[in-house]
């Protein structure tokens, strides 16, 4: 039997829209194929679009859609490849417990939008963080995709910097970055993140991976050389004595613990391009800003009276702590004879005394206790042809100790540093693991 022309019509209708409807969700499933086949690019986009949105910046929360992505696609990954989820009990047990407690107290005030992205910022992101990249930058490739990441945005702060000190605004980019209403320190090389310190960090942290760079000749010939001249100039002009301090000193730990005589050559360097900045800076008389940061005594002034009354806090509630919001409240009733809206500790450690009470300040130098622990390298010797290797665990405390000074003089609060340290400690914690498993 032969079926009729008008069913024979309803058959092709039918092949032609199971084909189309085929079609579609081959080309819809691409992007994803190709994100689960090198996620590496997915996660710098996420990296990036944290870079350009300050919490100052109102906005549509494009990096919380980032995050949100990068996660998707890094779990999907993992199950598709079984990948195990890696716990770092040193690193993962107190931060997770420092998150708890930070959780715990913010659904007490769950309409504060401020208060959530805090939270994303100090512990969400960076936890996240810490065991996605394990598995998203498992390979040389993706690695390589993630130092040239960060070498380029060396550059861009770099440059962005540098135009800023020699008033340059045309080329700055985004805009934002000029608008005093926004953020703090208008006055100084901030960057996109609105506040200086976090661009002195940033910068400090992905020059010493530049350096590294060198070691291993992935960064070379005219392109080091600017990049590496820049530096100096770029971390003088965000006029923060803390960056000052944490630069000059991890300098000096570089020269001491690297083996490779390129980089100590280059660290001299550094500290010759340095001298002159500052001669420069003299020459052209326009040292005045930089005198006027070493002779400040105001921002000690504060900051002692902030800390007195944050210490007469934390005797009176030693064990658990104030809590976040109860510890604001009271701390802007505690200290007075400052034109300030809100008073904060600028420290990370007497913030979290304050807050978390003693229990949390052992969680918290718990934390920094086994990310010193991951200098240790592994037993079966990484090659040393991409970044991270097993000889980039001598310069790992350097960075540690940039991060941890830092946090002396500040809260650290910035989405994109931690998620930049909590990344690098992540994927050196993976290779501990892989290792110690062969």
């Amino acid at each position: 039997m032969h079926a009729s022309p008008q069913n024979e019509r309803r058959l092709w209708l039918s092949d032609l829209a199971w084909a189309g409807a085929a079609t579609g969700i081959t080309g819809a499933a691409r992007p994803l194929q190709a994100v689960i086949a090198q996620p590496a690019w997915l996660y710098c986009g996420a990296l990036a679009v944290m870079l350009f949105r300050p919490p100052d910046l109102q906005c549509f929360p494009f990096d919380r859609v980032a995050f949100a992505l990068l996660v998707g696609a890094a779990l999907l990954r993992a199950l598709a490849l079984r990948q195990p989820l890696r716990i770092v009990g040193s690193i993962s047990v107190p931060m997770l417990a420092l998150g708890a407690l930070a959780l715990a107290d913010l659904l007490t005030r769950p309409y504060d939008a401020q208060a959530w992205s805090v939270f994303a910022a100090k512990w969400a992101v960076p936890f996240t963080l810490f065991h996605l990249a394990g598995l998203v930058l498992e390979d040389e490739t993706s690695i390589r995709i993630f130092e040239t990441f960060c070498l380029i945005v060396l550059g861009y702060l770099s440059f962005t910097s540098i135009a800023f000190a020699t008033g340059a605004h045309s080329l700055i980019f985004p805009r934002y970055i000029l608008d005093e209403s926004l953020g703090i320190h208008a006055d100084r090389a901030r960057g996109p993140f609105l506040q200086a310190v976090a661009n002195g960090v940033s910068l400090t942290l992905l020059g010493l991976i530049a350096l590294d760079s060198l070691r291993r000749a992935r960064l070379r010939g005219i392109t080091a050389a600017v990049l590496l001249a820049a530096l100096p100039l770029a971390i003088l002009a965000t006029m923060t004595r803390a960056v000052w301090l944490s630069f000059a000193l991890s300098i000096v730990a570089l020269i001491w613990l690297s083996r490779s005589r390129q980089v100590r050559r280059a660290c001299m360097g550094l500290v010759a391009a340095g001298v002159l900045a500052i001669g420069a800076i003299w020459a052209l008389g326009s040292s005045n800003a930089v005198e006027d940061r070493f002779e400040d005594r105001s921002p000690v002034e504060f900051r002692r009276a902030v800390y007195e009354a944050g210490w007469g806090m934390f005797l009176e509630k030693p064990f658990w702590g104030w809590g976040t919001g109860p510890m604001q409240s009271e701390l802007d009733l505690r200290v007075s004879g400052f034109r300030q809206e809100a008073f904060y500790l600028h420290n990370s450690y007497l913030e979290i005394l304050v807050s978390r009470g003693v229990i949390g300040l052992a969680l918290y130098l718990w934390i920094l206790w086994g990310l010193w622990r991951l200098r240790k390298r592994p037993r079966r010797v990484e090659a040393k042809t991409h970044f991270m290797d097993g000889e980039f665990r001598r310069i790992w405390p350097v960075l540690i100790g940039v991060y941890a000074l830092n946090a002396c003089f500040v809260v650290m609060n910035y989405q994109f540093v931690n998620a930049l340290f909590y990344t690098i400690a992540g994927v050196l914690a993976a290779q501990t693991r892989r290792a110690e498993i062969a």
